[in-house]
């Protein structure tokens, strides 16, 4: 583990492994003297700050890699908890509209319809851990449901 990632509370599990998920994608070693905290930063999107944002924009390339670090976490973290493999599936349209899937074995664990990415965000990083983390728990909940299914 490296200094940067234990600089986190030990109870901030996802926000370990979103940190994680965002420098295994920083290929030009952008995000290597940044603190976890700046790292996490653009995942932090007020009200106020959704509202300058125009109503119709397509969604740029850092836009959609941070999208896919967040499910690819929520995937991961299941993934480590079920010992099954969870497979985040990411379909977008070049105007910001799609679909997230994670299934795990023949299972659909998670699914959430995408709308206006371009505006992707939470209000604090404690709400984007608690989404995930509810996300997570439903998640366990059906592999438990359906174990025969999740194993296939």
């Amino acid at each position: 583990m490296s200094q940067a990632v234990a600089e986190l509370q030990q109870d901030e599990i996802f926000k370990r492994e979103m940190v994680k998920q965002m420098r295994a994608i920083d290929s030009y070693g952008t995000y290597d003297s940044w603190s976890d905290a700046r790292v996490l930063e653009p995942f932090v999107v007020t009200k106020a700050q959704r509202r300058e944002m125009p109503v119709i924009g397509d969604p740029d390339e850092i836009v959609v890699a941070r999208i896919k670090a967040f499910y690819n976490a929520i995937a991961t973290l299941i993934e480590r908890q079920c010992k099954l493999m969870a497979v985040p599936l990411i379909n977008l349209s070049h105007e910001g509209f799609g679909r997230v899937l994670i299934t795990v074995g023949k299972l659909v664990v998670f699914e959430r319809t995408l709308r206006d990415v371009h505006r992707f965000g939470f209000e604090t990083l404690e709400a984007m851990e608690a989404e995930a983390t509810k996300h997570i728990d439903a998640a366990l909940a059906m592999i438990e449901r359906f174990p025969d299914v999740a194993g296939l």
